[in-house]
């Protein structure tokens, strides 16, 4: 029953190598969708959100609209801290109910947590294997304006409001070199799946 932390920056290829290790069999745990779920409308995390950085973060349908929170905090690290208080521990309580439901429906998963701020917020949790996904942040900047079509001082922002790569990659257990191509991140995560069916 290894949890295993899978993290990295954003448009790493994190993503990729989740879908890849759940065709193999494992039950990945996304904290981006969690994150999502604990924000929704209604929620204590979103009252919390509107009361800490205005109403204009709701929309007309009462959901977070996320633009406007992300134009508010990336590129403030003291805001971004605060939003951070807030979804963090509800992220982290929600977490712990999926990883505990997985291994209750099956005692041998493989569960792997897809968590873009592990470094920031969940580095100490007792995971079996923290596996960093990496590409320069050169690479990542290019996807995040030529395929996600983000402003270059958006996806600035984005990159620079995150922990660095060498602080990412001290805490590694396994690094997956995802710059190359689409087959070379497959045969990387391939060999990892290998390496966590025969701990």
């Amino acid at each position: 029953m290894p949890l295993i932390a899978l993290t990295g920056g954003i448009a790493s290829g994190k993503s990729t190598i989740a879908r890849r290790l759940a065709e193999h069999g494992a039950v990945i745990v996304d904290a981006d969708q969690i994150v999502r779920d604990v924000q929704a409308p209604g929620s204590p995390a979103l009252e919390r959100i509107a009361e800490t950085f205005g109403a204009s973060m709701i929309d007309g349908e009462g959901a977070l609209d996320r633009a406007a929170l992300g134009a508010k905090v990336f590129g403030d690290p003291e805001l971004l801290a605060q939003l951070n208080a807030i979804v963090h521990p509800a992220v982290r309580e929600e977490s712990q109910r999926r990883f505990d439901a997985a291994f209750t429906t099956d005692a041998d998963a493989v569960v792997v947590y897809d968590v873009p701020l592990l470094v920031e917020a969940r580095v100490d949790d007792p995971w079996d294997l923290i596996v960093v996904a990496h590409a320069p942040a050169a690479v990542r900047l290019q996807r995040l304006t030529e395929l996600r079509g983000m402003e270059e001082k958006a996806a600035q922002e984005r990159v620079d409001a995150q922990v660095s790569d060498e602080r990412r990659l001290a805490i590694a257990d396994v690094v997956i070199d995802t710059a190359g191509t689409l087959e070379r991140t497959h045969e990387q995560t391939d060999a990892l799946w290998e390496r966590i069916r025969h701990r």
